[in-house]
């Protein structure tokens, strides 16, 4: 992993893209993290990436986590069931 400024990314961005490939790149400002480089190996995981950081989606998956603290979720194999049952 390596750890660069802003302003070192602005004058030699394609090289730190490159070096994406490695690993990830942390991008700082005044010293703090304010971004990474990843690579992405494919549009699926491209898709993955964003929709893990899309707002809308972080609260449906916070409220899930919610629900399954307070009611305990659901069994693996009733959750399957129940999935079959609804598909015949």
């Amino acid at each position: 992993m390596k750890i660069v400024s802003v302003a070192e990314v602005k004058a030699r961005f394609s090289a730190y893209l490159k070096a994406s490939a490695e690993g990830p790149v942390v991008v700082t400002r005044h010293g703090k993290p304010v971004a990474v480089l990843l690579p992405v190996e494919d549009e699926e995981e491209l898709e993955r990436l964003i929709l893990v950081y899309t707002p809308r989606f972080r609260t449906i998956l916070n409220t899930a986590r919610q629900q399954i603290r307070e009611t305990g979720g659901v069994e693996h194999k009733e959750f399957w069931q129940k999935v079959e049952a609804e598909n015949t």
